[in-house]
């Protein structure tokens, strides 16, 4: 039996960033909307992403190896093609396209993420807030642009979970939701259109409101989603059935976590529920890496923001009056922790 140790491991996940950036460029770039359902050869292509002829062959062919592309023959007469899930989720024009995260990933966080060490060392943020000294939320909702780009690829990443909420969640006991931080408002059109007896509401700042109201508009659900403004840090919750946080919980230190916890007890009837969506780091701390990455990724954020185990979440909720608690798993790395009133 060989026990000689193999250092692949080490290299792939040190070298990492290599394929990473492949992607978030290819995505930058447009490679995937570009192609959409059409094959192209590598001139073809790199001509309509303005791409030098040095680096075709190898970027395209580093996306063929990696999986992202597919190829048909060689050379310049090569012709290139979206794979099932790149046509999918990578094309602009296709509905289900999640770019918008690694968009974001590409501009602000593959650049903060450089300061990982210094951030475990200081405690402190490594964005935009380690330059300017302005908290991060404030630097965003100042910038309509970046608020824009953040409220996008938060909903590109979250819909597969709340289309996973909408269909393993028993809705059949309820009959209203408030998304607390509900953003361009996916989360409560998502609802409302699996289950046509609940009312939404979707809860925000005031800068969010326009783009929550044309986003609701173009769903044609207007009549079905309630748009609220308001500052959870000065503000009840509006009363519902159920309170929504999706991503919400882990930008924020202990203390704000269990303010969040308790504003929900209150605006909730008794059997009301409160649904925190978090790609949930398992009890044992061993297996949801993602999980683990990202509270790392709020470190890097927020300095104080951080993920938690469903264990965690609970021990706030029964201190504030829940009695039952489950976890539902949504997609991927992500699950649903709920507490009943």
């Amino acid at each position: 039996m060989n026990t000689t140790p193999d250092p692949s491991r080490i290299l792939e996940v040190g070298f990492g960033f290599w394929s990473s950036k492949v992607l978030l460029t290819a995505v930058e770039l447009g490679v995937f909307t570009a192609l959409a359902d059409r094959s192209m050869t590598g001139e073809e292509l790199g001509s309509q992403i303005k791409l030098h002829p040095r680096g075709i062959y190898d970027f395209f062919d580093a996306l063929v190896a990696l999986g992202f592309l597919s190829r048909e023959g060689t050379g310049a007469s090569g012709l290139y093609r979206n794979t099932a899930a790149t046509a999918t989720f990578l094309d602009k024009n296709r509905p289900g396209y999640i770019g918008g995260i690694l968009e974001m990933a590409n501009a602000r966080l593959f650049k903060s993420w450089s300061d990982l060490g210094e951030a475990l060392q200081t405690g402190q943020p490594q964005n935009e807030v380690k330059h300017s000294q302005t908290p991060l939320f404030e630097t965003l909702y100042a910038d309509p642009d970046r608020l824009e780009q953040f409220i996008a690829a938060m909903s590109s990443l979250s819909r597969g979970n709340f289309q996973a909420f909408a269909t393993k969640f028993d809705f059949s006991n309820y009959k209203t939701l408030c998304d607390v931080g509900g953003a361009a408002g996916i989360m409560s059109q998502v609802i409302t259109t699996h289950h046509p007896q609940i009312q939404c509401i979707s809860f925000d700042l005031p800068q969010v409101e326009p783009i929550a109201k044309r986003s609701i508009a173009q769903a044609g659900l207007s009549d079905r989603i309630q748009v609220v403004s308001g500052d959870f840090f000065n503000d009840a919750l509006p009363k519902a059935d159920i309170i929504t946080m999706s991503a919400i919980l882990h930008d924020w230190n202990l203390e704000i976590k269990k303010h969040l916890i308790r504003l929900a007890y209150e605006s909730l009837p008794e059997g009301g529920a409160l649904v925190a969506i978090e790609n949930l780091i398992d009890d044992d701390r061993k297996e949801n890496a993602f999980g683990l990455m990202m509270s790392l990724n709020m470190l890097v954020e927020t300095g104080d923001g951080f993920d938690y185990t469903g264990a965690d979440f609970w021990s706030w909720c029964q201190e504030i009056g829940f009695k039952r608690y489950e976890v539902l798993h949504l997609a991927g790395p992500c699950s649903a922790a709920i507490a009943y009133k």
